[in-house]
């Protein structure tokens, strides 16, 4: 039991990438029919709903006795992560696809350990300089990936843009509070980053001038299955398992075993979603994950 204990937030990590790469699955499909920005705002209007009940089943209050400060830096995180970084996450998603996607989304534990090393003065090694290059290596042959008469090498380079772009903003929303994380219940910090998210995202929405599209394409039954399923297990259950992993470990190792999640996505988009499985694919996702682990075990 003790074991199990010291390896809290590792378990928590690998069991995150297992949800969050089925939660993928969901979301792309929900993304056929459902804009990304609605899709998004969708998500986290319910997560908050679910998050809340799960604070007063516990006790807990969300207007808690703590310094402005505190409420300050993990709605700056949520502004970050819930509504720009997902909103980018979904429509790299729609464009590029989740097998793809899993090859990109390794920059993850790069960004993170940077970060980390920049701010939070953790340490990196020569492995992991050596796993991160690896990744971005493999992040570069995506760039020379078939992808289907449908998707030109422009698209194909902004979806990969767009991935990056939501990448870096989550590593940055994460690395401003994981100094707070020990601090707060973690149940609070969600719940403030999930409604910073929703307010900043819906203010933005509104004054956008294809807003009744953006809201209509709600309407889809089909495409609302997908999204509340989604929801569920990679808004509620897969972020509060990701922050657990933070919470209980470092970001440099939450973040590595967090990117199994790749490996994961890429097996569920060829079953599920049909995706190609091609040599340099194969290689690419191979590349990445030894990468991660360089990083982790460095």
């Amino acid at each position: 039991m003790q074991i199990i204990y010291s390896h809290l937030g590792q378990i928590y990590s690998i069991l995150c990438a297992i949800i969050w790469a089925f939660a993928i699955i969901l979301f792309k499909k929900s993304g056929e029919t459902v804009h990304p920005i609605a899709l998004n705002l969708f998500k986290n209007i319910i997560a908050i709903i679910l998050f809340y009940l799960t604070m007063v089943i516990f006790g807990y209050q969300l207007f808690r006795p703590a310094p402005l400060q505190q409420y300050l830096i993990f709605a700056i995180s949520g502004i970050l992560g819930m509504a720009i970084a997902d909103t980018l996450f979904f429509m790299c998603l729609n464009q590029i696809g989740a097998g793809l996607l899993a090859i990109v989304s390794c920059l993850h534990s790069p960004f993170i350990i940077t970060l980390s090393f920049l701010f939070l003065h953790e340490t990196m090694t020569i492995v992991q300089i050596f796993g991160v290059i690896l990744i971005i290596f493999a992040v570069l042959l995506t760039m020379r990936i078939k992808h289907g008469e449908h998707l030109s090498r422009s698209k194909l380079l902004l979806g990969i843009l767009w991935g990056i772009l939501s990448i870096a903003t989550t590593a940055v929303g994460v690395v401003i509070i994981k100094p707070y994380l020990n601090k707060v219940p973690l149940l609070w910090a969600i719940e403030i980053r999930l409604i910073a998210g929703f307010i900043s995202l819906f203010i933005i929405t509104i004054f956008l001038p294809i807003r009744n599209q953006i809201f209509s394409s709600l309407k889809t039954i089909r495409g609302l299955g997908y999204s509340i399923s989604g929801t569920v297990v990679g808004t509620y259950l897969a972020l509060l398992i990701w922050l657990a992993g933070m919470k209980y470990t470092s970001a440099s190792i939450a973040s590595a075993l967090n990117q199994t999640s790749s490996v994961f996505v890429f097996i569920f988009a060829a079953l599920i979603l049909k995706e190609k499985i091609t040599l340099l694919r194969t290689f690419a996702i191979i590349l990445s994950i030894a990468g991660v682990f360089l990083v982790f075990l460095g």
